[in-house]
């Protein structure tokens, strides 16, 4: 998968894109998944790489089928968080971290 990291003062966002969906885009209606940005434009790295990523960030935005089930398995999103765009699921989240 893949996955860029950007921070912005002390917040981090992580978006995860499968590998197959980078540079595409998804139209459906007035809603769009534009996976040709910068925004998504990241390094590939493995479950274990991602997941860690995942789980430490504020904010995490995932789009495919490896995506969203790796952010399921990390219990980043819920099941009812996803949404698909011309077939393609997509999840976003906000992730409280407790100090």
């Amino acid at each position: 998968m893949i996955v860029k990291v950007h921070k912005k003062d002390e917040r981090t966002v992580v978006a995860v894109c499968d590998n197959d969906l980078l540079g595409k885009k998804f139209e459906q209606g007035e809603l769009q998944l534009d996976l040709t940005s910068d925004f998504y434009k990241g390094d590939e790295m493995d479950e274990k790489e991602a997941g860690d990523l995942m789980r430490n960030a504020d904010i995490v935005n995932l789009v495919g089928k490896n995506s969203i089930k790796l952010g399921l398995e990390e219990g980043v999103i819920e099941k009812d968080h996803i949404m698909e765009i011309d077939g393609i699921p997509h999840a976003q989240a906000v992730i409280v971290h407790e100090e």
